[in-house]
């Protein structure tokens, strides 16, 4: 009877994990969003209508925001990176010049952990919160503000536990240790700068801290850094080629311990996946938008070493209040009830998981549609560059354009590890 119940405790085990397997995967994000827009689709979701004769003017307004800021449709990819250059400051430059005497390897890990604690601290910042660069004397908001503000404190030796002889970098020991008021120093925090959320990221440093540690084969036995990420993609590419999932893949299981609050199952963490009740089988609706970002500001340092990423439309559209806040500024989806657009919704509620699931897979209708209109194939125009082009830069477009202070149509209750 007792090896009945181990056995049963084992088979239990597997079953936890090939359903964690699955839901870190890009074909879970789009099967599970599938469902929730087949609903608004057919006129039965709860929440929202969705009008898919809109697909045309959406695509044209996409397509006159990407000819505006790249005429030759030479977009780069939808990454950190661009941010770290707002305002038209050259700081990637100054960091190349910082990083002048490491080898290509070395510089590859010291750009990873710029990325990687960068986006993971890219949450909604709010729209009372900017960051004055004393350098240039320049403001920024939301996106870019957080990004310039951790460009600094990263070259500042913010995140380094060795700040004197080796600044430029990530660790766990410094991680672990960060206070709170080093991180709003850091982004110039005080009483008339309020940043959202501003212990729930200090709390997800922390935790990445921790993390690093228990992942050694990820993060490197000595001195564990996120950038060690960059010798394990060297070691597991094929003919110097890396499977855009394999870095999504890698980046989710050495970072799934640093969500807080969020659904397990079989005792691992899920990280951006929440529960919607009109789903089959569990009602689990995984989107790792934060994650899906980062593996996309991970790719430019592999190719500086190299290294080719294979299956980039593999990886799905960003679940994020640009792109959602796009489909409903300009039509594609429209609320069934005014008080959505009226009150403020936790990250949780049915309405925000449904709205970031159609935003999922909208973003693949308008990527077609784009496509389409210009004659264009999927390997000449992928996804993470209509993002960039894009849906993410028209969706703040139309928000300046119809609200004060370019805020998104629906309001979310952020705790600084969301959006």
């Amino acid at each position: 009877m007792e090896m009945g119940t181990a056995e049963a405790q084992r088979s239990q085990r597997k079953e936890g994990k090939e359903l964690v397997a699955y839901l870190r995967s890009p074909s879970a994000i789009r099967d599970r969003c599938e469902q929730l827009f087949e609903l608004a689709v057919i006129g039965e979701s709860d929440y929202f209508n969705c009008d898919l004769t809109q697909l045309p003017k959406v695509a044209e307004y996409v397509i006159e925001v990407m000819r505006e800021q790249y005429p030759d449709l030479q977009i780069p990819f939808h990454s950190r990176w661009r941010h770290f250059e707002a305002g038209g400051v050259q700081r990637l430059s100054q960091l190349d010049g910082k990083l002048a005497e490491l080898t290509p390897e070395q510089k590859a890990v010291a750009k990873f952990d710029l990325a990687i604690i960068s986006v993971l601290l890219d949450a909604g910042a709010g729209e009372n919160w900017y960051y004055h660069e004393r350098e240039t004397q320049l403001d920024f908001k939301r996106s870019e503000g957080l990004a310039v503000a951790s460009f600094h404190m990263f070259c500042d030796g913010t995140f380094s536990s060795d700040r004197q002889t080796a600044p430029l970098q990530v660790d766990a020991q410094k991680l672990q240790a960060l206070t709170e008021k080093e991180l709003a120093d850091g982004f110039g925090v005080n009483a008339n700068n309020p940043l959202v959320g501003i212990a729930g990221r200090l709390k997800l440093l922390q935790k990445l801290g921790q993390a690093l540690l228990s992942s050694p084969h990820l993060f490197g036995e000595q001195n564990p850094r996120p950038g060690n990420l960059v010798n394990f993609f060297i070691q597991n590419s094929y003919n110097k080629q890396v499977a855009a999932a394999n870095v999504l893949g890698a980046v989710l299981e050495g970072l799934s311990e640093i969500w807080s609050g969020r659904i397990e199952v079989a005792g691992i963490n899920l990280g951006d996946t929440w529960f919607h009740p009109r789903v089959a089988d569990d009602g689990l609706v995984p989107f790792h938008k934060l994650s899906q970002w980062l593996t996309y500001s991970l790719l430019e340092p592999l190719q500086e070493l190299g290294l080719e990423t294979t299956g980039l439309d593999v990886l799905t559209g960003l679940a994020e209040y640009r792109n959602g806040g796009l489909c409903l500024d300009l039509g594609l989806i429209s609320p069934k009830h005014p008080e959505i657009l009226l009150q403020s919704h936790s990250v949780a509620s049915e309405i925000i998981v449904e709205w970031r699931a159609l935003t999922v897979i909208l973003l693949d209708r308008i990527a077609a549609t784009v496509r389409d209109k210009l004659s264009m194939s999927a390997e000449e125009l992928p996804l993470v560059k209509i993002l960039q082009g894009g849906t993410w830069t028209a969706g703040r477009k139309i928000a300046a354009e119809r609200r004060k202070g370019a805020v998104p149509p629906i309001q979310i209750e952020s705790d600084g590890t969301v959006f």
